[in-house]
């Protein structure tokens, strides 16, 4: 007979390598085993790479910035997208590709802003939201060669978070009323579909798709940890990162995750996620 159901897998989180440069609103890119992080606050160019163990110091970025989107497949493969410099007062709509040595500047964003969010690889991207002179909603695409203005999101917010595709994305949280929101990607347009169990503003994401995507940190207010995962349909509440942050950068995905870095203090903190990716229900029975 059945003698019990409803157990759930979570996921937990491990300590990871040290950045060797704490910094916080940076981009992120890759995977919990090859991620590159970039930029951040105040408006440095410094990049490192990840290893799965440790982090090294590379080739700078052209442009120092913070508050920028980033994204790519690995730590050989990534775009660093927009974001702001002078101290993070003045936006920029530069964008720049890394190829594992180097970065080169590439063809800009239709509309510079800050702190917004991008999804994708270095060829297929997607980047959404931010700040303009005002928050937007502006939706741009990426297909390796030119930046295309594509269908707004439902609601304009910045410091929001997201993860994906470029025909599959999720983008959830940010600055405003409600902080909770999410919408869905499918390619064309964007769609509300149910809210976040706790609203945050300058949280991460982590997912290749808009089914099944970690979220993490953030600002409520206070400073969290919370952790939560999507799984195409609602959002479920699982292990709390061990250091709360907001302003971190991320990679990976919803089963194998990375948190990196963020504020307040400035932390050069990774975090490692192993988890499912989506929350299952066991039933077990006697022998």
């Amino acid at each position: 007979m059945v003698k019990g159901q409803g157990v759930t897998t979570v996921g937990s989180w491990a300590t990871g390598g040290t950045l060797n440069t704490a910094r916080y609103a940076s981009g992120g890119a890759g995977t919990q085993t090859s991620a590159l992080y970039f930029g951040g606050g105040p408006a440095v160019a410094n990049t490192e790479s990840y290893d799965g163990n440790s982090w090294t110091a590379v080739n700078d970025m052209n442009s120092a910035r913070q508050s920028l989107g980033g994204l790519g497949a690995d730590n050989t493969s990534a775009l660093a997208v927009s974001g702001a410099n002078n101290g993070g007062a003045t936006n920029i709509a530069n964008v720049e590709s890394w190829n594992g040595t180097s970065w080169t500047e590439i063809t800009d964003v239709n509309s510079a802003r800050r702190i917004l969010f991008a999804t994708g690889i270095q060829t297929a991207a997607l980047a959404f939201g931010g700040y303009t002179t005002a928050p937007t909603a502006l939706t741009e695409s990426w297909n390796g060669t030119s930046w295309t203005e594509v269908n707004d999101l439902n609601t304009a917010r910045y410091s929001l978070a997201g993860a994906g595709t470029l025909t599959s994305t999720l983008a959830f949280g940010g600055d405003g009323s409600p902080r909770t929101i999410t919408e869905s990607w499918n390619g064309t347009c964007w769609s509300e579909v149910n809210d976040m169990n706790t609203g945050r503003d300058n949280g991460a994401g982590a997912g290749t798709n808009n089914t099944s995507v970690l979220a993490f940190g953030g600002n409520v207010p206070p400073i969290t940890a919370n952790t939560e995962l999507w799984n195409g349909t609602s959002w479920t509440e699982t292990t709390n990162l061990s250091i709360a942050r907001q302003q971190l950068a991320e990679a990976g995905t919803a089963a194998s995750a990375l948190a990196i870095g963020g504020e307040p203090p400035t932390t050069g903190a990774t975090e490692e996620w192993t988890g499912a990716g989506a929350p299952t229900i066991v039933t077990f029975t006697d022998s």
